[in-house]
């Protein structure tokens, strides 16, 4: 191909986060490194280096600084990171506390609207303060299944943020799909959605919701957000019953290997198979992710189509560690019309889009140019 495509301008040169990245580098570690392969070639040679140095250009907040790096194990599985570090993922998450915007959200063209870093912070603790009053503790497993809207973010925000493990579904997943991987990981409680907005239409969850609760034998509360508003979950606590009112809340303080998330295989070999990823480590992972490689900077509003069901919505979460604003879309990105997500993310200035290929093969079968 004798065509250039891309290349990287003064700005990616001389301003973007990599480049910031590697003058830090320099600077802390006495390298004199000048483009990305001689970094590239540093960070698999150098690795506990290299991880440190993420943490500390990333600014992770650790509550108890790490004695090591890495202990190495008898396997890579068994390998110890950040030995003796203490932090809350959702602390990292929730750093900023002012007015800017922190999620934008749209349900189709049925619902929309914004929460401030503030809010998202005080409706955060708002939840964690009810799920301990249920005695939710460190080690506990909760569940989600929800569509992408605000709601699932403030409850696995909660759900970190006093040491339970998250794990999450879409609810355009079939019963047999849920409980093949709820049922492994037994949780105490259970986030709901009465239902989500489909090509306009309404779709109710009471009947799926009732059988998967009555085979999930560890629940001890379902928690309910109205969304079509159907009022059809029974046994349910609704999510502004949550209120408790302002009390004292702390971030739970736990190791850097403390389990975040399950996430689960894709199930084409047998029933699905349960993954658990760490807390510091899905935060470091992330961070690199977005702040060196997408370049991500507060003041972008990022997107990507997925639902909960899918790793790059925890992903997507991350961004809010950085400060930006992050942009939820649940239902079909071709409802009412076939640019509908197109016009949205266009009309409130998303400066990151992600999306999967199966997206842009239905654009370009529908002949759509951005």
């Amino acid at each position: 191909m004798k065509q250039v495509l891309w290349e990287p301008s003064d700005y990616h040169y001389n301003s973007s986060n990599i480049a910031k990245y590697i003058s830090f580098v320099n600077k802390t570690y006495n390298q004199s490194f000048k483009n990305y392969d001689t970094l590239y070639d540093w960070s698999i040679s150098n690795i506990e280096d290299f991880w440190e140095s993420v943490a500390l250009f990333c600014k992770i907040k650790f509550s108890k600084k790490y004695s090591s790096i890495m202990i190495k194990g008898d396997s890579f599985i068994d390998y110890s990171w950040f030995d003796g570090a203490k932090l809350n993922f959702a602390e990292n998450l929730l750093q900023y506390r002012d007015d800017k915007i922190a999620i934008e959200y749209f349900c189709e063209n049925k619902i929309k609207g914004s929460i401030t870093y503030s809010e998202l912070f005080d409706k955060v603790k708002c939840c964690a303060i009810y799920l301990k009053s249920l005695g939710v503790k460190e080690g506990d497993v909760i569940a989600g299944f929800m569509p992408n809207i605000p709601e699932t973010v403030i409850a696995m925000l909660a759900s970190s943020s006093i040491g339970a493990t998250w794990s999450s579904c879409s609810p355009d997943f079939g019963i047999n799909g849920v409980l093949d991987r709820f049922t492994q990981i037994k949780p105490k409680i259970l986030f709901v959605a009465d239902g989500y907005f489909y090509k306009g239409k309404k779709i109710e969850l009471s009947k799926k919701i009732d059988e998967i609760k009555s085979k999930l034998s560890t629940l001890k509360k379902t928690i309910t957000v109205s969304v079509i508003n159907s009022n059809n979950i029974k046994d349910c606590v609704y999510w502004d019953e949550m209120n408790l009112g302002i009390e004292s809340f702390e971030f739970e303080q736990l190791p850097f290997l403390h389990p975040l998330y399950i996430m689960y295989s894709s199930g084409t070999t047998g029933k699905p198979k349960s993954i658990v990823h760490s807390s510091g480590g899905t935060l470091l992972q992330h961070l690199k992710e977005l702040v060196i490689h997408t370049d991500l900077k507060r003041s972008d509003k990022i997107f990507y189509f997925t639902t909960c069901g899918w790793m790059m919505w925890n992903w997507l979460i991350s961004s809010l560690s950085v400060g930006a604003t992050i942009v939820l879309y649940d239902g079909n990105p071709f409802y009412p019309y076939n640019d509908s997500l197109l016009k949205i993310t266009d009309s409130i200035g998303v400066s990151v889009f992600g999306t999967s290929a199966k997206y842009i093969s239905a654009l370009e079968q529908n002949n759509l140019k951005p």
